[in-house]
């Protein structure tokens, strides 16, 4: 997700790398989640002061961006102005150290709860929506306060909620579902200590260290994302270069194989000749062709690594995406590969993905747009939820 100055960045109903399964219609036999999912925010990180609550993003009935109350109520956005207008005021009070507070989401809603701390974002409106805070530039407003945010998607097939790392790591967070069977699933959690340790090993990393940003008064507040970083100029543009030129041009001489669907035998075929890798399914026919990648490309899985969202060339998209930025492809020539430990061992590893994995208890994190890509992202989901919850762990 890219925001440049001044250009609106709707919360979409497509959250980054959400299976595409996600907005099918639930199954009418099926029992589905509460018209109000109860969602708990506990504050279990140490730090004194007021934590402030935001649940924003697009109501899927009628495609209109807006913002939730802490009781469930669905509002739009009023009309803003360019430069971009102050939004309203619309925080919801967050829990104290050691304190929980309970918000809604209502059936048929998706975008992201942020929660800053120690003092309010500062949110802007343009004729045609929102803008979304993007601390990464040096002129954002929020720039120098410590937030982080959680995306989430809830309609009649469930509850799709993940911490995300896809464009920073700051306030680390667990989330958890609970399904109507009684079960809980969790994601997210850091080991002990584990934002510290992120940030200290990308410190040490050459090349990497300004991925971390302090505070003018010392606080440590986050580390970017490559793609992010790169765009700030803060990691070289062109870090992935030369390993996208190897592993494209290693498909000039071999085959790779794309399996997109687990469990399914659809299998695309993909040579390079050029600059441009070409895929063809079982019966020869061509179906997809990509230019070979910049490295923003890789880091954003766009531009020419867009994923339309269809059957065919959005999930060889994503393939390639993950596969490129775990550094397999070229010498995993089945993708995708699901071998954790033969991940970021290429000439030039995203170690920003490598040291978050590396820091989390369950492995699982979102480090990049497709991380679901094999399931190695941190989501919970439910098709028939009850409740939730974001744990703000201690840091």
């Amino acid at each position: 997700m890219r925001l440049k100055k001044w250009l609106v960045h709707a919360l979409t109903a497509l959250l980054v790398g959400v299976p595409l399964m996600l907005f099918a219609a639930a199954d009418p036999a099926r029992a589905i989640g509460p018209t109000l999912l109860p969602v708990t925010v506990t504050n279990n990180t140490g730090r004194a002061g007021s934590v402030h609550l935001y649940v924003l993003g697009t109501n899927l009935s009628t495609g209109r961006l807006g913002y939730v109350n802490q009781a469930g109520t669905f509002t739009p956005w009023p009309a803003g102005q360019i430069p971009p207008s102050p939004a309203p005021d619309v925080a919801i009070a967050g829990p104290g150290n050691g304190g929980s507070t309970t918000l809604r989401f209502p059936r048929g809603f998706s975008g992201r709860v942020y929660f800053s701390l120690g003092e309010k974002l500062k949110l802007f409106l343009t004729p045609d929506g929102f803008v979304q805070p993007a601390p990464w530039t040096s002129a954002d407003a929020n720039r120098n306060i410590l937030f982080d945010w959680s995306e989430f998607t809830y309609n009649d097939s469930g509850l799709w909620l993940n911490s995300t790392q896809v464009d920073m790591l700051s306030v680390p967070h667990a989330v958890t579902v609970t399904g109507a069977n009684g079960a809980t699933s969790r994601s997210g959690d850091l080991v002990s200590d584990g934002r510290n340790k992120v940030f200290n090993a990308l410190k040490a990393q050459s090349g990497w260290s300004n991925l971390v940003y302090t505070r003018p008064d010392g606080t440590v507040l986050r580390a970017l994302a490559p793609g992010k970083a790169a765009e700030a100029g803060l990691l070289s543009s062109t870090y992935l270069d030369a390993y996208i030129t190897s592993a494209w041009n290693a498909y000039t001489s071999k085959t790779l194989t794309v399996v997109p669907f687990a469990g399914q035998d659809i299998r695309y075929f993909g040579r390079t000749s050029g600059n441009v890798m070409r895929f063809t399914n079982s019966a020869g026919a061509t179906v997809a062709s990509f230019n070979k990648p910049s490295s923003a490309s890789v880091w954003g899985c766009d531009r020419d690594l867009f994923a339309p969202n269809d059957n065919v060339v959005g999930p060889i998209a994503r393939t390639l995406c993950a596969a490129l930025n775990r550094g397999t492809l070229g010498t995993i020539d089945t993708q995708p590969s699901t071998d954790a430990a033969q991940f970021y061992r290429n000439s030039a590893p995203n170690h920003y993905a490598r040291i978050i994995h590396q820091n989390m208890v369950d492995g699982r994190a979102y480090t990049f747009p497709f991380d679901d890509v094999g399931a190695f992202e941190s989501l919970v989901q439910s098709g028939d939820p009850r409740s939730a919850s974001i744990i703000l762990t201690p840091f």
